[in-house]
C-alpha cells in the first residue's frame, strides 16, 4: 500500500498565475519512505531556503514505486538508498545518483524471532524489502552465517510491514529499523537484534548509504534548478544543525512520527546519533564524490562513491538480483556537487 503526502500542491495553486507558470517553478521531489534522513528538503521548503522554486514533496511508502516514478519523469528528485544505483545503470533508466546523504550508523538491524538460531533459518521465511538496503543487509548477514540466498524463503516487506508477521511468528527473521525494532523486542520476549550497521568495517564500505537521485532530463533541461535543490538540501541540513529542537518537532509533524522517535534516528545534536544515522555535511559528501580535497568520515576515501556502488553491484549479483557487473561510474553524476564547490559553497557541521 502506498501512502502519499502532497505537501506543496495547495501552495502552488494559491500562488495564482497560469498552470504553465506554476509548473515551471515547481520541482517535484519524492522520498522513498517516511524517514527523518530524507526530510531536509522539507526543512528547506518550510523555511523558504529555496525561494525561486516550489518543492512539491511526495512520500512514497514504496521504494521501487518511487524509483519508477523518477525514471518516468513523474518526479525530478528522489531521496532513497544508494544500493539501487547499480540497478539504475543495469536497466538504462534516465536516472543518476548525485550525492551521498548519510550512512546508516547502526539504525539498520536484522531481528531474529524468539527461539530461532541462525542455523535454523534454511527453509524458513525472512523478510526484507527487495532491492533495498534491508535486502542487502539480510543477504550479507546470511552469507556470513554460511547460508545462501536460495536456502531461505524471502518475503518482500518493509520494516513496518514486517511487525505483524514477526508478532504472529510467521517470520523467522526480519530487517527492521526504529521505531519498529523496539516495538517487536518489547512485545516478543526472546526476539533479538543479531547484526546492525554500526560496525566500523561496514561503515567504511559506504554501501549502507542514503542518496539523492535526479532524473537526467531534469538536470539537462533545468540545471540551475537542479543545483538549487541540491544546495537547498544542505541548507536545510544546516538549518537543522542550528535549530535542532524546533526542526525535529517540524519533522515529526511532517512524517507523522512521535517526536521522540525522530531523536532516536537523527539525534538531537545536529549531526548524528549512534544507533541511528550520521548526517554527512556538504564537505564530507563532496569528498566522497571526489570534487573536494580531503578524506571522508569513517575511513571512506576521497571519490569512494564509485567503489561503494561497485561493491553493492557485486553483492546484488551474489543475491541473484543482478546478472552482470556494470560501470559503477555511469550511475553517478557528481558534476552538480562540483558546481557548488566551484561556486565557493562549503559546509562543515559540528555537533551542538
Amino acid at each position: 500500500m502506498r501512502s502519499i503526502l502532497n505537501i506543496a500542491a495547495a501552495t502552488a495553486i494559491a500562488a495564482g498565475g497560469s498552470a504553465g507558470a506554476a509548473a515551471a517553478d515547481t520541482i517535484d521531489v519524492g522520498v522513498c519512505v517516511s524517514w527523518p534522513g530524507y526530510a531536509m528538503l522539507e526543512v528547506a521548503r518550510q523555511n523558504d531556503l529555496i525561494p525561486d522554486h516550489d518543492l512539491n514533496i511526495t512520500i512514497f511508502e514504496d521504494p521501487l514505486g518511487g524509483h519508477a516514478a523518477l525514471a518516468a519523469g513523474q518526479i525530478d528528485v528522489y531521496g532513497c538508498t544508494a544500493d539501487y544505483t547499480p540497478l539504475v545503470v543495469d536497466r538504462g533508466t534516465d536516472v543518476v545518483n548525485v550525492a551521498f546523504l548519510n550512512p546508516s550508523y547502526g539504525v539498520d538491524h536484522i531481528i531474529l524471532s524468539p527461539d530461532i538460531e541462525p542455523a535454523d533459518l534454511p527453509g524458513l521465511k525472512v523478510a526484507a524489502p527487495q532491492a533495498y538496503i534491508g535486502h542487502l543487509l539480510m543477504g550479507i548477514w546470511l552469507d556470513s552465517e554460511g547460508i545462501s540466498p536460495d536456502q531461505v524463503e524471502w518475503v518482500n516487506l518493509n520494516a513496518d510491514e514486517a511487525v505483524g508477521p514477526m508478532m504472529s511468528g510467521d517470520l523467522a527473521a526480519a530487517y527492521m529499523y526504529e521505531p519498529w525494532i523496539s516495538k517487536v523486542l518489547e512485545a516478543k520476549p526472546g526476539a533479538r537484534s543479531i547484526v546492525n550497521t554500526s560496525d566500523p568495517e561496514v561503515l567504511k564500505t559506504g554501501i549502507f548509504m542514503d542518496a539523492l537521485y535526479m532524473n537526467k532530463n531534469f538536470i539537462a533541461e533545468n540545471r540551475d534548478a537542479a543545483v538549487a535543490v541540491l544546495k537547498a538540501r544542505w541548507d536545510g541540513l544546516g538549518y537543522w544543525n542550528a535549530h535542532v529542537e524546533e526542526t525535529n518537532k517540524a519533522m515529526a509533524k511532517f512524517l507523522q512520527w512521535p517526536e521522540e522517535d525522530i531523536g532516536y534516528v537523527i539525534g538531537t545534536n545536529g549531526k548524528s546519533f549512534e544507533g541511528g544515522i550520521y548526517m554527512l555535511d556538504f564537505d564530507e559528501s563532496a569528498r566522497l564524490c571526489g570534487v573536494l580535497d580531503g578524506e571522508g568520515p569513517f575511513g571512506m576515501a576521497n571519490g569512494s562513491m564509485v567503489d561503494s556502488i561497485a561493491l553493492t553491484n557485486e553483492w546484488w549479483i551474489k543475491l541473484g538480483l543482478m546478472a552482470k557487473k556494470i560501470d559503477a561510474a555511469a550511475g553517478i553524476d557528481c558534476s552538480l556537487m562540483g558546481d557548488l564547490v566551484a561556486s565557493g559553497y562549503r559546509q562543515e557541521l559540528i555537533a551542538q
